[in-house]
């Protein structure tokens, strides 16, 4: 037979249903106080019956875990409900220790007056201990290992990843993998995701560029596999991360690498004279004119200092992608400074210039959401053109430079 305290608990029905539960129930007074205890409990903690009755909830809860004590209860009466859910460890008269889920209510008469608190209780430590498991492999495995939900955002890092990329825990779990890609890789990755969740994959490995948090590409070989739910649908996704340069890195990355911004992905200076000396020499053969365009972003200082370096550069990276996504194919884009870009691109007269210039502003002043922070994204963009083959790229530059800087003292104005 359970334990009861005599003369407080009254032989009723439930006392016969509970008796013969699988599970283990306790029921409590609004003081927090032992007043029935069923077998099962008994069992589990490995106490008499008679000996539970004895002793207050805080007697059998882990030192690091909240008690069911006076205090919890008289919360869970002034809540919103009378239902509450909670994890927590209990120690066994032996010294071992258990985890549990408590499902609990308050119990009310039948004027609404709460009368005791009603425990029952579930052994979740096998789903606790494979938890663990889980985190300690994830946590100690020699290479970078995450989790990714279905939407492409890092769920859960483990600290060689943090280490390979640079960033921390924190940031990155605030981030979508495609945050710390390249333009191209992206969407090279978004095409994987698209495979892996549609079921035409189970897993896949591919090569990816990230970006370092110091600015610098760095190639990782990537494994990706799917990880199926209860109902045998893709749940989540689980990728496993290796660095492959220190001289695995092909000939084609490391040409990459010399003419292309480390951060962006875009032409750096030195691609962008190539291109400028292979544009000009082409006018006369393809007509229309050369566009050259200086877009300067509006308040990157700002957001350097409000929400840090790492925010600053997502901020640039995805103006990157914009003007990508702007421009026509086979136009160069490029880094030229700091926050400053350069487009160059054919067009075919002066207005379909301008109607370029017009279209990057507008691509280029937006509300960006960047690790969790809204930001403002406002571009000033200078344009210049030229027919003539003989015109020199530091007079274009300096031109579309020129025009940029009398845009931002009008739109202050």
């Amino acid at each position: 037979m359970a334990a009861r305290e005599s003369g407080t608990v009254d032989e009723i029905p439930w006392q016969a249903v509970c008796d013969q539960a699988a599970g283990p129930v306790a029921l409590l007074d609004l003081d927090g106080r032992i007043l029935y205890a069923n077998p099962a409990l008994c069992s589990m903690l490995g106490y008499d019956c008679e000996d539970i009755l004895h002793r207050r909830p805080p007697e059998f809860t882990h030192p690091d875990d909240p008690p069911l004590d006076r205090a919890a209860i008289t919360k869970l009466i002034e809540g919103p409900s009378d239902t509450s859910e909670a994890e927590k460890r209990m120690v066994r008269s032996d010294g071992t220790v258990v985890w549990i889920l408590i499902s609990g209510s308050i119990i009310r008469d039948t004027d609404g007056n709460p009368r005791g608190f009603l425990s029952q209780i579930h052994d979740i430590t096998d789903r606790r201990n494979s938890e663990l498991l889980w985190r300690r492999t994830l946590t100690s495995a020699p290479i970078g290992m995450a989790l990714i939900d279905l939407t492409g955002r890092w769920t859960e890092v483990n600290e060689r990843l943090c280490e390979l990329i640079g960033y921390d825990r924190d940031d990155m779990l605030a981030m979508h993998f495609t945050d710390l890609t390249y333009a191209g890789d992206d969407k090279r990755g978004e095409a994987v995701l698209t495979d892996l969740l549609s079921g035409r994959e189970n897993a896949t490995t591919l090569e990816m560029r990230y970006r370092h948090k110091e600015g610098h590409p760095i190639w990782m070989l990537v494994r990706i596999s799917v990880v199926p739910g209860a109902d045998d649908h893709p749940a989540y996704l689980i990728s496993q991360y290796e660095a492959i340069g220190d001289g695995r890195m092909g000939d084609a990355h490391l040409a990459h690498m010399a003419l292309h911004d480390p951060l962006t992905g875009l032409a750096n200076r030195a691609l962008l004279d190539d291109r400028f000396k292979q544009e000009l020499a082409e006018l006369p053969g393809t007509g229309g004119v050369l566009a050259v365009l200086v877009a300067d972003m509006d308040g990157l200082k700002r957001v350097n200092d409000n929400y840090g370096h790492s925010v600053g550069d997502q901020f640039l990276t995805i103006a990157a992608d914009e003007l990508l996504n702007t421009v026509r194919s086979g136009s160069t884009v490029a880094r030229f400074g700091g926050d400053e870009f350069v487009v160059l691109s054919r067009a075919e007269s002066n207005q379909q210039a301008e109607e370029l210039r017009d279209r990057v502003v507008e691509h280029l002043q937006t509300e960006l959401v960047v690790s969790g922070h809204h930001v403002s994204v406002r571009a000033s963009v200078g344009l210049a053109v030229t027919r003539n083959p003989a015109t020199s790229a530091q007079a274009l530059l300096h031109s579309a430079d020129r025009d940029m800087y009398r845009r931002k003292r009008g739109a202050r104005t």
